[in-house]
């Protein structure tokens, strides 16, 4: 009887706090933030998410001097600078000694190794300093950069044919792909619950991740990386961590979790980046799925603490890092169906913006 009363008057706390408070609080960002704080430990895992990583990415900036995250966004940042009509004199005063100190530091922990990225990197850096004229913290950099080894930096002269800096897009190496067959090829996908019981090969997977990671992303930053699980026993422990797999998780043959990296980010404002990016990321990798004979079924993950939990421990991820969303894949079997699901029109979606 005792259980039953203490049940009932936590039900209705719950409902009160969920449902009642809620009007009276919503009116003010002060009241807003006093009620998750004191009421709701709704956003308690994104504070902790978005601290910790704002904590390492200054840790990064300033006492290791080797962002990696922070190098890509300044090097974006200049690529915008060098394409910019007119381009000015000299820019990028205000940044260029912390993206030199990223640089160096990102040659240093990689050894020396020249990616396509250190490339990249390497061609926007030389263009700059190329074209920038006398400056007196443009100068101080630039003798910095010249004066770094031929073994600690990559080459840019080595390939002189293709450098990595703006270019004019050509219309002659454009895809044969028009409208109407894009069109066709996104109506195709749908979320596809009924998979063959055929293992998707490897290399598959990464053709679409290669379509996948070409979709834009503020800054270039791509604050997200991919955990595949194909392996049996993985497998069919990990369709089981979200919601929404109930009666189809044992067709899945691989399944991938998208990771957003918070420590990507100086300051809150971006925190909703890793979302943005990850899923215009996630689209692109679906319709590649397509392409290559297979179907996706992308599956929501919402923010539920007990889960969050599971998924941190069984990925092993860090405490800046937050489970975006899942998908499913595989062989599609014929003989499955998928939802209707009719889209909004048109007219409910498009709004053009008038005087």
């Amino acid at each position: 009887m005792i259980r039953k009363i203490i049940k009932r008057l936590r039900r209705r706390k719950a409902l009160f706090v969920n449902k009642a408070l809620p009007r009276y609080f919503y009116k003010s960002n002060f009241w807003s933030s006093f009620y998750y704080f004191l009421l709701s430990p709704t956003f308690h895992r994104e504070h902790k998410s978005v601290l910790a990583g704002k904590v390492k990415h200054v840790k990064d900036t300033e006492i290791n001097k080797s962002n990696y995250f922070l190098l890509v966004r300044n090097t974006h940042r200049i690529e915008k600078g060098l394409l910019m009509q007119p381009r000015r004199d000299y820019f990028a005063t205000e940044f260029i000694k912390e993206t030199m100190d990223s640089y160096i530091g990102v040659l240093n922990s990689n050894g020396r190794e020249i990616t396509p990225q250190v490339k990249w990197f390497t061609d926007v850096l030389t263009e700059y300093f190329n074209v920038c004229k006398p400056h007196k913290i443009v100068d101080a950099e630039r003798e910095r950069f010249v004066n770094l080894s031929t073994s600690k930096n990559a080459s840019a002269s080595s390939c002189p044919e293709a450098l990595s800096i703006p270019y004019h897009r050509d219309s002659l190496s454009f895809a044969n792909i028009n409208y109407e067959e894009f069109y066709k090829l996104n109506k195709q996908r749908r979320s596809v619950r009924w998979f063959l019981d055929k293992p998707v090969e490897r290399e598959l997977i990464d053709k679409a991740i290669l379509a996948a990671i070409q979709a834009p992303s503020a800054c270039n930053r791509q604050p997200f990386e991919y955990h595949i699980i194909d392996d049996p026993d993985l497998l069919q422990q990990a369709v089981e961590l979200p919601m929404g797999t109930r009666g189809y998780a044992h067709s899945i043959q691989t399944f991938i979790v998208a990771v957003g990296n918070l420590d990507a980010y100086f300051d809150e404002r971006d925190r909703h980046l890793i979302y943005i990016d990850a899923s215009l990321a996630n689209m692109s990798l679906m319709l590649a799925l397509e392409t290559l004979g297979l179907a996706s079924c992308p599956i929501n993950w919402p923010d539920i603490e007990e889960r969050e939990k599971k998924m941190a421990k069984f990925l092993g991820l860090k405490n800046y890092q937050r489970t975006i969303m899942c998908i499913g894949i595989g062989y599609p079997d014929p003989d499955g169906k998928v939802a209707y699901s009719e889209k909004r029109s048109l007219e409910d979606v498009r709004k053009y913006v008038s005087k």
